[in-house]
């Protein structure tokens, strides 16, 4: 009797987290078509921001702008971008080991401060004691908006800009489709015009620029800051709902799989059971005879 109980409650439990792993799928499926729409809806605009930079870099020629300025890198920021909550396969542990990689490739880093997006990132670099920067952005990610961009950006620009730090590195997954999200390492600051410059092609017009070529890069530099913060942070949103999407499909089919052969293996001792019962029945009336 003790094993049947014991098997109609573990079929009872694995009915009801299929349940629920089935309920965050259909969560997931349904931000992940917003998350996605934002993702392609920022894409065209990047690269036509990167167009115009590019132009306006080609017009001005060497720039000196405090977010173009080169040093070298011995006080750094490192933006670890994280999801908001677990059960969504590898991608935090995908980014927490990126982010060690990288720390672990630049022993030249002399100083080195965290700022983390989304709640896996701030607890889990909480819990190793590692330094952070003065402001932490758990929870955004889900309620996303320009405004938390323009002020990480802000704030990293301003730490560049005095000379606190010398770099600034972004570490975050990069969506590519509902099953593929890749995790990258970019550098935020300083910011290169001279990748831009080359994708400039002979400019088939020549443009009058108002009030003149130098300024509105000055206008531009800080603008690009701002969308390559925000573009990748819509990538790392997009990226999660697309992995806990398919996490979610995995682990309702292997519930699946797990009821079934819990519902074989029930079925399998109640008919040894009934069997035993009724060998003993028999037995006991033969005896009687």
């Amino acid at each position: 009797m003790a094993s049947l109980i014991d098997i109609r409650r573990r079929l009872r439990s694995v009915k009801s987290t299929q349940q629920i792993t089935k309920a965050m799928k259909m969560v997931a499926a349904a931000k992940l078509r917003r998350a996605q729409d934002r993702v392609v809806g920022a894409r065209p605009y990047a690269g036509l921001l990167k167009h115009v930079l590019a132009s306006v870099t080609a017009k001005v020629g060497a720039a000196e702008h405090p977010l173009l300025a080169v040093r070298p890198e011995r006080r750094v920021i490192v933006v670890v971008v994280a999801g908001d909550r677990g059960l969504c396969g590898a991608f935090n542990t995908n980014v927490h080991r990126a982010t060690a990689h990288l720390l672990a490739a630049h022993p030249e880093w002399t100083e080195v401060r965290l700022l983390p997006v989304g709640r896996k990132a701030v607890e889990y670099w909480k819990r190793r004691k590692y330094p952070f920067t003065e402001k932490t952005y758990p929870g955004i990610l889900g309620e996303l908006k320009y405004a938390h961009a323009r002020e990480i950006a802000g704030f990293l620009a301003e730490e560049f800009s005095t000379e606190k730090i010398d770099a600034a590195y972004i570490v975050v997954n990069e969506f590519r489709s509902i099953l593929s999200q890749v995790v990258t390492v970019n550098r935020l600051l300083p910011l290169s015009t001279e990748a831009e410059a080359k994708q400039a092609e002979a400019p088939t017009v020549d443009y009058i620029y108002e009030p003149d070529a130098a300024t509105i890069l000055a206008w531009l530099l800080p603008r690009f800051l701002e969308f390559t913060v925000f573009k990748a942070l819509a990538e790392s949103a997009a990226a999660e709902m697309g992995a806990r999407m398919t996490a979610m499909d995995s682990a309702s089919k292997n519930a699946g799989e797990i009821i079934d052969k819990l519902t074989l293996t029930y079925n399998r001792a109640r008919q040894a059971r009934i069997t035993k019962e009724l060998i003993e029945i028999v037995s006991g009336a033969a005896a009687l005879e």
